[in-house]
Protein backbone atom coordinates (compact mmCIF):
# COMPACT_ATOMS: atom_id res chain seq x y z
CA UNK A 1 0.00 0.00 0.00
CA UNK A 2 2.65 2.45 0.71
CA UNK A 3 4.25 1.82 -2.50
CA UNK A 4 0.90 3.12 -4.39
CA UNK A 5 0.76 6.00 -2.39
CA UNK A 6 4.66 6.94 -3.49
CA UNK A 7 3.59 6.34 -6.85
CA UNK A 8 0.69 8.43 -6.63
CA UNK A 9 2.63 11.24 -4.91
CA UNK A 10 5.51 10.95 -7.99
CA UNK A 11 2.51 11.35 -10.50
CA UNK A 12 1.23 14.29 -8.92
CA UNK A 13 4.28 16.08 -8.25
CA UNK A 14 5.14 15.18 -11.73
CA UNK A 15 1.76 16.77 -13.09
CA UNK A 16 1.75 19.68 -10.47
CA UNK A 17 5.73 20.67 -12.18
CA UNK A 18 4.41 20.26 -15.98
CA UNK A 19 1.37 22.38 -14.99
CA UNK A 20 4.11 25.20 -13.62
CA UNK A 21 6.25 24.56 -16.68
CA UNK A 22 3.10 24.96 -19.13
CA UNK A 23 1.40 28.22 -17.05
CA UNK A 24 5.23 29.87 -17.11
CA UNK A 25 5.29 28.61 -21.10
CA UNK A 26 2.08 30.27 -21.69
CA UNK A 27 2.33 33.10 -19.73
CA UNK A 28 6.10 33.90 -21.50
CA UNK A 29 4.26 33.36 -25.00
CA UNK A 30 1.54 36.00 -23.86
CA UNK A 31 4.27 38.60 -22.63
CA UNK A 32 6.63 38.72 -25.26
CA UNK A 33 5.00 36.67 -28.55
CA UNK A 34 1.95 37.16 -28.51
CA UNK A 35 1.56 41.07 -27.70
CA UNK A 36 -1.50 42.97 -26.62
CA UNK A 37 -2.64 45.48 -29.67
CA UNK A 38 -1.02 48.65 -28.63
CA UNK A 39 2.08 47.01 -28.31
CA UNK A 40 1.86 45.40 -31.99
CA UNK A 41 1.83 49.06 -32.95
CA UNK A 42 5.60 49.56 -32.22
CA UNK A 43 6.77 46.12 -33.79
CA UNK A 44 4.59 45.98 -36.73
CA UNK A 45 4.47 49.33 -37.65
CA UNK A 46 0.76 48.64 -37.20
CA UNK A 47 -1.77 47.28 -34.96
CA UNK A 48 -2.37 44.08 -35.84
CA UNK A 49 -3.72 40.81 -34.65
CA UNK A 50 -1.37 37.87 -33.82
CA UNK A 51 -2.49 34.05 -33.16
CA UNK A 52 -0.44 30.80 -33.01
CA UNK A 53 -2.43 27.60 -33.37
CA UNK A 54 -5.59 29.84 -34.75
CA UNK A 55 -5.62 31.28 -31.18
CA UNK A 56 -5.30 35.16 -29.93
CA UNK A 57 -3.34 35.99 -26.59
CA UNK A 58 -6.83 36.02 -25.22
CA UNK A 59 -7.43 32.51 -26.17
CA UNK A 60 -3.92 31.69 -24.62
CA UNK A 61 -4.90 33.07 -21.60
CA UNK A 62 -8.26 31.34 -20.85
CA UNK A 63 -5.37 27.89 -21.21
CA UNK A 64 -3.22 29.51 -18.74
CA UNK A 65 -6.21 29.85 -16.34
CA UNK A 66 -7.24 26.32 -16.60
CA UNK A 67 -3.85 24.91 -16.18
CA UNK A 68 -3.79 26.87 -13.25
CA UNK A 69 -6.79 25.54 -12.01
CA UNK A 70 -5.39 21.99 -12.68
CA UNK A 71 -2.53 23.14 -10.53
CA UNK A 72 -4.78 24.47 -8.08
CA UNK A 73 -6.30 20.84 -7.70
CA UNK A 74 -3.34 19.06 -7.79
CA UNK A 75 -1.48 21.48 -4.89
CA UNK A 76 -4.85 20.40 -2.83
CA UNK A 77 -4.95 16.69 -4.01
CA UNK A 78 -0.91 16.90 -2.58
CA UNK A 79 -1.91 18.64 1.02
CA UNK A 80 -4.34 15.79 1.31
CA UNK A 81 -1.73 13.46 0.49
CA UNK A 82 0.67 15.00 3.06
CA UNK A 83 -1.27 16.11 5.62
CA UNK A 84 -0.51 13.71 8.59
CA UNK A 85 3.08 14.51 7.80
CA UNK A 86 2.14 18.35 8.00
CA UNK A 87 0.37 17.66 11.28
CA UNK A 88 2.87 15.88 13.51
CA UNK A 89 5.90 18.30 11.57
CA UNK A 90 3.73 22.08 12.05
CA UNK A 91 4.21 21.52 15.87
CA UNK A 92 8.11 20.79 16.22
CA UNK A 93 8.14 24.06 13.53
CA UNK A 94 6.42 26.43 15.60
CA UNK A 95 6.36 25.28 19.41
CA UNK A 96 3.71 27.32 20.62
CA UNK A 97 0.17 26.49 20.32
CA UNK A 98 -1.53 30.14 20.29
CA UNK A 99 1.23 31.17 18.04
CA UNK A 100 0.75 27.73 15.32
CA UNK A 101 -3.26 28.71 15.17
CA UNK A 102 -2.41 32.33 15.13
CA UNK A 103 -0.26 31.51 11.58
CA UNK A 104 -2.34 28.64 10.32
CA UNK A 105 -5.41 31.59 10.97
CA UNK A 106 -3.35 34.31 8.61
CA UNK A 107 -2.21 31.47 6.08
CA UNK A 108 -6.46 30.83 5.64
CA UNK A 109 -7.50 34.50 5.28
CA UNK A 110 -4.67 35.30 2.74
CA UNK A 111 -5.43 32.50 0.59
CA UNK A 112 -8.72 33.40 0.49
CA UNK A 113 -8.24 37.04 -0.35
CA UNK A 114 -5.69 35.96 -2.87
CA UNK A 115 -8.46 33.87 -4.59
CA UNK A 116 -11.82 36.61 -3.88
CA UNK A 117 -9.93 39.81 -4.95
CA UNK A 118 -11.27 39.33 -8.33
CA UNK A 119 -14.86 39.41 -7.35
CA UNK A 120 -14.47 42.48 -5.17
CA UNK A 121 -12.52 45.06 -6.89
CA UNK A 122 -13.65 47.39 -9.52
CA UNK A 123 -11.75 48.31 -12.57
CA UNK A 124 -11.04 51.70 -13.72
CA UNK A 125 -13.22 52.69 -16.52
CA UNK A 126 -11.10 54.88 -18.68
CA UNK A 127 -11.55 56.11 -22.65
CA UNK A 128 -8.46 55.16 -25.12
CA UNK A 129 -6.54 58.04 -25.85
CA UNK A 130 -6.52 59.35 -29.27
CA UNK A 131 -3.41 61.36 -30.63
CA UNK A 132 -4.42 63.30 -32.99
CA UNK A 133 -2.20 63.28 -35.87
CA UNK A 134 -1.14 66.55 -37.40
CA UNK A 135 -0.92 66.02 -41.74
CA UNK A 136 1.67 68.76 -43.20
Amino acid sequence: MAIDKLKVNLVVDALMFLCVMAMTGVGLLMKFILLPGKDTRAVYGRKVELFLFGMDRHQWGMIHMIIAFAFLGLAVFHVILHWRMILSLYPRLIGSQIARRIIAVIVVIVALLFVTFPFVVKPVVQEPEHKEKHYR
